[in-house]
């Protein structure tokens, strides 16, 4: 899971797994697999940043 933060400053959790798309215009806009769009705070750089720790965590495990 990874922590984002929505543009009404609300904080949640995704599951990255979840995670189709995602792309700036100029909002960074991320697309789930289940076709649900959330417009968010972070950057396309920070979201692929937070994937690939959430990821690194979970395989040293």
């Amino acid at each position: 899971m990874i922590e984002i933060t929505k543009m009404n400053g609300q904080k949640i959790l995704i599951n990255s797994n979840l995670i189709e798309i995602v792309e700036e215009t100029p909002d960074t806009v991320m697309t789930l697999t289940t076709g649900r769009k959330i417009i968010i705070k972070e950057s396309r750089q920070e979201v692929k940043n937070l994937v690939k720790l959430c990821r690194k965590e979970f395989f040293s495990q």
